[in-house]
């Protein structure tokens, strides 16, 4: 029989195999292109036959899993699929079976688990860096490397969780803070209001300079390399034969590869500028002003929660309910949260509504001592 320590792993990894296999299904359900759909269905019968033994161990340990593994994680993430489409969530995926890909590596009963969920890692990453499955080794190579670069240097999802999140906790101290010192109802609702405009402008200026900014220095990059390939096309076509050797091509398929893009300057500049500078040409950064917009309708849509029952009562009601419907907002960004930071959906509402109350629980205070001194 089984430990108590293994039949915890069982239920874990049985719980895991069929997260992704509900996700893929789902993804092949969206999905319009005949190719892309049959590497998503492969990929749920894959997790699916995994999911099997995990489940044959628990019963042959007398333990009876349940059918499904619809947690909330699971149904969320099929929910954004289904509004949003694959490509909202495919980051998100990919990261995760990137992080995931050596859990099996320490499990000696895992058999050939491990490899498969290195090539699942592989695939999907192809997939979010927008390359095709069958696509030559040398392209598959840079799709996986400009997707890594793009994981790490955003996400839609986890930008638009955590731009709620700036909103609704600012705007949540600084209400509880003018509330403990006492202040009328009118006041609380122009300072929420207040806190609302001023932290959503900010936002959105921020995030106008910073994209702005990135996108300044990216064509400067551009137009550097530009100029460095009809200079000295020699030596760059030696940096891109390097770049694939670095990558896991043999010399000579480093070099007809590095020799055939060369062919084409344009290419060559794409290439260059994707795995030397590891810079996308089509969006180098976003358009600063849809990022400046979305990054305010965020932060505000976070900050109204804090300061929409001062529109219908006020006093101590008021109050009350703000922060009734903070902690229920906290717990919402919480679960959101869970989708890309591997932990279950309990704790990270918990943990989110844990230290937004502890916040908000000290600006009151230091609201209410400021008060009495004043007055």
């Amino acid at each position: 029989m089984a430990s108590r320590h293994e039949v915890k792993r069982y239920r874990a990894n049985l719980s895991d195999e069929l997260h992704s296999a509900a996700l893929y299904d789902t993804l092949a359900e969206v999905e319009k292109d005949d190719t892309r759909k049959q590497v998503y269905n492969d990929l749920a019968n894959s997790e699916r036959k995994h999911a099997q033994v995990w489940a044959d161990k628990l019963k042959a340990n007398g333990v009876h899993p349940k059918a499904t593994g619809q947690s909330v994680k699971t149904r969320l993430m099929r929910s954004l699929v289904r509004v949003f489409g694959a490509g909202f969530v495919l980051p998100t995926l990919a990261a995760a079976e990137y992080a995931d890909r050596n859990k099996y590596d320490g499990q000696s009963d895992a058999g050939r688990m491990s490899a498969d969920e290195h090539h699942h890692a592989a695939v999907v990453q192809t997939l979010a860096g927008r390359g095709e499955p069958g696509m030559s080794q040398g392209a598959k190579i840079a799709s996986a490397e400009s997707w890594h670069r793009g994981v790490s240097s955003g996400n839609d999802l986890r930008a638009a969780v955590l731009g709620a999140n700036d909103g609704l906790v600012s705007n949540f101290c600084l209400i509880m803070s003018v509330a403990g010192a006492g202040t009328g109802n009118k006041a609380i609702l122009l300072t929420g209001f207040a806190g609302l405009i001023a932290g959503a402008c900010s936002m959105a200026l921020g995030e106008w300079l910073s994209v702005t900014n990135a996108r300044e220095l990216a064509g400067t990059q551009i137009a550097r390399e530009a100029e460095e390939l009809d200079i000295s096309p020699e030596a760059e076509e030696h940096e891109l034969m390097l770049i694939y050797r670095a990558k896991g091509l043999d010399a000579d398929e480093a070099r007809r590869v590095a020799s055939q893009m060369m062919r084409d300057k344009d290419k060559a500049l794409d290439t260059l500028t994707r795995e030397e500078l590891g810079l996308d040409p089509a969006e180098l950064g976003g358009n600063p002003w849809s990022a400046a917009g979305v990054s305010f309708c965020l932060f505000s849509l976070g900050a109204i929660f804090p300061a929409m029952p001062f529109l219908w009562t006020h006093g101590v009601g008021a109050i009350l309910q703000c922060i009734g419907l903070s902690t229920l907002a906290l717990a919402s960004i919480g679960v959101f949260t869970s989708l890309f930071n591997g932990r279950s959906a309990g704790f990270s509402a918990a943990r989110q509504v844990g230290i937004g109350l502890i916040a908000a629980a000290f600006t009151f205070g230091v609201g209410r001592i400021l008060g009495v001194s004043i007055s």
